[in-house]
């Protein structure tokens, strides 16, 4: 399983230096990666499909618990089928949608990239490498959704929906922390023997919270549903594999996975059923409007991605049969619309349904493709569609009987409101007369036709044969997240009942739905007027505030002034210091313990304040280096005075070649500088002094506390032993603490190499003055 993850990875790194090669004779061999994938994970079904799971352990950092642990089982199996399958078809129909394109090839690096972060999601038996995973599909899909990186629209949307899920992401991390700390594992298939203990914590709404914006963000559930019509700016590939088979649903992966582990109580299962009801009716209704075919597709999306969710709420044995098979037929015909709007776009360069007609005339495989996943999202007998639907009812209708009529009515609205935007999608642009403009628009390449037809009949087949595919597939998918046996078997026909006749309603209903709603720009104009108090516009303000937030913040403390960065950092250290200072009690000062002052003592004293007066006063630059360098050698003689003559050498040396470093720097500057105002002066004064006086505190507050020498007995007892040094000073600085010396010296050598670029500088005349 890692291979399969990592076959992606390297793809997408090596078409950087082959990616001239892509473009041209060796392009057949990118769709030839998913294909191999998806025959890998094919031949386990069968013995996915008796029970088996299969389980892959490396360890990568197993000292913060994150190891490369892979499992398939029912769940994971049919989400790698999708991302693979599914990417299969994308891959041949992007090779021609894209031909000539000039990053060609760069699109495909994105796409493997992508294909790659899907299946570890979906794989990963380690919480902590699925959110590596996870938050990978964040950026991959940001460079897809963006590829038109010359539209500013595109490049808007990628932008938003990278802040909605990275904004997900960082809740989401939070969240799996939470949840391995307190069940002691990251590991996904031992958490599921957690569940008693994880939802018995006092933190365990709070783990839930977490868990939940981060699922929510990813499948684009309201409130944060918007950013996913906006990236429909992304090629027509992007739009059909990201948001119709795999990164929005990665959130209802999560969900899923969860179920076992943090479900079963009435916080998980009401809440995804408010918020899933809510998006599947309300996205629903908002795709009748759209005139544009992407942003039905899109409307509608959120929609499926809201039974979905509201389908995992509900819990039972039987909703979570039927989201497990809506997963699948969700894919098929979603993807089919995806591709053929991407066909009618490509050919006719307009995606408004006001506008495209009659193409049938011109497109009759397209049509036939379009119409097939049409039917199959109404949910027409003898497809796949058919069987999605019925489940849903049969869930809704066996829930707690004082729900029953509540939550089948949602469901009977929501599922008539998408058979109207199905016809809408897949009907309505090639029924009618063919507009003149449209008369020379012919078939594309097979390559891109090809594809959605194949999974638009597959959607018929699997209606056909619900019973061997819902074995092969659903059933263990099913049961993976109900952590039993659902018993599920699924059958074409299940007699008279009421399922059967709310399913004929719903078609009837939608029919008629599709037939009177006319969707027009003024229509559609009236909805957005409702735009502002949309969330998107409560997210757009929210962002504002951060942005001139964030614009304060840098003018503020990052202006790119060093003096600004070092008088904020000695402030900051002198509020810590003088906190610890009131913190540690009253001063008491022993004179006793003092020596007295001497005269030279003074008088060295003395000339180091003459010489920092002068440096805080004179215009000449080389006149305050020379007034520095007077004080470093007071000091110098200071360490004299106190029989420190190893730190006097040093000082005098270090003193000594910066000294000489600045006069080579201030020889290439203007010789004077310009004073600064008097209260910049003052302030700078005040900072000063105040740091001087806490570090001469704490000097007097050293002297209060016992003098011990276990630190210096150890240096002094193990100097030679150890290091094979006498100086005890000298085998601190190399050996006992030379990692520290290392990073000084490092430090230091990058120093030099300004000072040089400095020295090399050459100024114009003008720029000297």
């Amino acid at each position: 399983m890692l291979f399969t993850v990592l076959t992606g990875l390297i793809t997408s790194s090596l078409l950087i230096p082959f990616g001239k090669l892509i473009k041209t004779k060796w392009s057949f061999l990118l769709p030839l990666i998913p294909v191999v994938l998806f025959l890998f994970y094919l031949g386990h079904v069968p013995r996915v499909a008796s029970g088996t799971n299969f389980v892959q352990h490396l360890d990568w950092v197993p000292t913060l618990g994150i190891n490369l642990d892979f499992r398939l089982d029912g769940l994971s199996l049919l989400f790698a089928l999708l991302i693979t399958g599914v990417g299969t078809a994308i891959f041949f129909y992007g090779k021609s949608y894209l031909k000539g394109h000039p990053y060609f090839d760069r699109f495909f690096a994105y796409l493997l990239l992508f294909m790659s972060a899907m299946l570890g999601v979906v794989l990963s038996n380690n919480i902590l490498t699925l959110f590596i995973f996870w938050e990978l599909t964040s950026i991959s899909s940001f460079f897809l959704i963006g590829f038109n990186n010359d539209n500013n629209d595109s490049r808007n949307s990628a932008l938003t929906a990278l802040s909605i899920t990275g904004l997900g992401g960082f809740f989401l991390l939070a969240g799996l922390i939470l949840v391995g700390n307190v069940a002691g594992t990251f590991v996904i298939s031992e958490l599921f023997e957690k569940q008693a203990l994880l939802t018995a914590h006092p933190l365990y709404p709070l783990m839930v919270g977490l868990i939940f914006i981060g699922a929510f963000t990813k499948s684009a559930q309201f409130p944060f549903h918007f950013w996913l019509p906006g990236a429909m700016k992304a090629p027509t590939p992007v739009s059909a594999y990201l948001h119709s088979a795999t990164m929005v649903k990665a959130g209802i992966y999560l969900l899923a996975r969860f179920t076992p582990i943090l479900g079963n109580t009435e916080l998980w299962h009401t809440t995804l059923m408010i918020v899933g009801g809510f998006t599947m009716l309300f996205a629903a209704v908002h795709a009748l409007f759209r005139i544009d075919l992407k942003g039905i597709l899109a409307y509608s999306t959120i929609s499926a991605l809201g039974i979905l969710t509201f389908l995992l709420g509900v819990g039972t044995d039987k909703a979570l049969i039927a989201a497990s098979v809506f997963i699948l037929v969700h894919a098929l015909y979603k993807a089919t619309l995806f591709m053929v709007t991407g066909i009618i776009d490509h050919e006719t360069h307009s995606r408004d349904i006001t506008v495209l007609s009659g193409l049938r005339k011109v497109m009759m495989p397209v049509f036939i493709a379009a119409l097939l996943a049409a039917f199959s999202s109404a949910g027409l007998p003898s497809t796949f569609g058919f069987i999605g639907k019925d489940l849903i009812y049969e869930a809704t209708l066996n829930y707690q009987e004082n729900w029953v009529i509540w939550l089948t009515a949602l469901a009977v609205l929501t599922n008539i409101a998408l058979v109207a935007s199905g016809f809408m999608a897949g009907i309505k642009p090639f029924l009618g007369k063919l507009p003149q403009r449209f008369e020379k628009v012919h078939l594309p390449a097979p390559s891109m036709w090809i594809p959605p037809l194949l999974l638009a009949i597959l959607g018929l087949v699997f209606g056909l044969v619900p019973g061997v595919i819902g074995d092969l597939f659903n059933r263990q998918a099913a049961n993976a997240i109900f952590q039993a046996d659902t018993g599920m078997h699924l059958a074409i026909y299940h007699g008279l009942n009421l399922v059967l006749l709310l399913s004929v309603v719903t078609l009837a209903s939608g029919t008629v739905v599709y037939f009177i709603n006319k969707p027009s720009l003024q229509k559609l104009q009236a909805v957005e007027r409702l735009n502002s108090i949309a969330p998107q516009r409560i997210f757009t303000k929210i962002a504002g505030g951060i942005m001139q937030a964030s614009d304060w913040y840098t003018r503020t403390f990052h202006n790119g002034y060093l003096r600004s960065y070092h008088i904020k950092i000695i402030i900051f250290a002198e509020l810590l210091l003088a906190y610890k200072l009131w913190l540690s009690g009253p001063l008491h000062i022993d004179l006793e313990k003092l020596t007295p002052l001497t005269w030279y003592e003074v008088g060295f004293v003395a000339m180091l304040l003459g010489a920092l007066y002068i440096i805080v006063t004179t215009r000449s630059r080389l006149t305050s280096v020379v007034s520095t360098s007077v004080i470093g050698y007071c000091i110098c003689l200071m360490f004299v005075f106190y029989s420190a003559p190893d730190l006097a050498m040093t000082q005098f040396t270090i003193d000594t070649l910066t000294t000489v470093l600045f006069v080579l720097v201030l020889y290439k500057l203007p010789s004077f500088i310009n004073m600064t105002s008097r209260w910049v002066l003052v302030r700078d004064a005040i900072v000063a002094l105040g740091f001087g006086v806490i570090l001469s505190l704490i000097a007097l507050k050293v002297l209060q506390e016992p003098n011990t020498t276990e630190i210096s007995n150890f240096y002094g007892e193990n100097a030679y032993l150890l290091a094979k040094g006498k100086n005890v000073v000298n085998t601190i600085l190399v050996d006992f603490r030379g990692i520290d010396t290392m990073f000084e010296t490092v430090v230091l050598s990058i120093a030099a190499i300004g000072v040089y670029s400095l020295i090399r500088l050459r100024l114009k005349s003008s720029e000297k003055e």
